[in-house]
């Protein structure tokens, strides 16, 4: 089955290295958190402590199976505290919702932006600046 054919997680380049950065495409399975997601978030975690995520749905994303859902979930979890700024970019209303509804449970700073303000959820991610206590 090709990448046309199913929901997948496409790894997006040119962000700095403490950012884990991808676009969903298509309905999202298990098998796209399991195979691709997870352990990437997995290896830039354990490489540069914390980091953000860069998350973005475009036109083409149809949704989450269930089991997809529950891997968000379980990612959350495995990971609190180890995320610093989370930008959620779609154009998806029921998404951007849905992303402001569980803000307060991921226990990083989220922002939704628009598709077409893509530079500027990579500029808000890119000036992150942990205060030292």
């Amino acid at each position: 089955m090709s990448k046309a054919d199913k929901g997948y997680f496409e790894v997006l380049e040119g962000f700095p290295a403490d950012v884990v950065a991808v676009a969903a495409h298509g309905v999202i399975d298990s098998d796209d958190y399991e195979n691709t997601l997870m352990p990437l978030v997995d290896e830039r975690i354990e490489k540069e402590g914390k980091v953000h995520l860069y998350f973005e749905c475009g036109e083409d994303f149809e949704g989450f199976t269930a089991g997809a859902a529950w891997d968000d979930a379980k990612m959350g979890l495995k990971h609190l505290g180890e995320f610093a700024r989370v930008a959620v970019v779609t154009d998806k209303e029921w998404l951007r919702l849905a992303a402001k509804f569980f803000a307060p449970l991921i226990g990083a700073e989220l922002r939704v932006y628009h598709l077409a303000e893509r530079d500027k959820a990579k500029a808000w991610l890119a000036s992150y600046h942990p205060i030292n206590v």
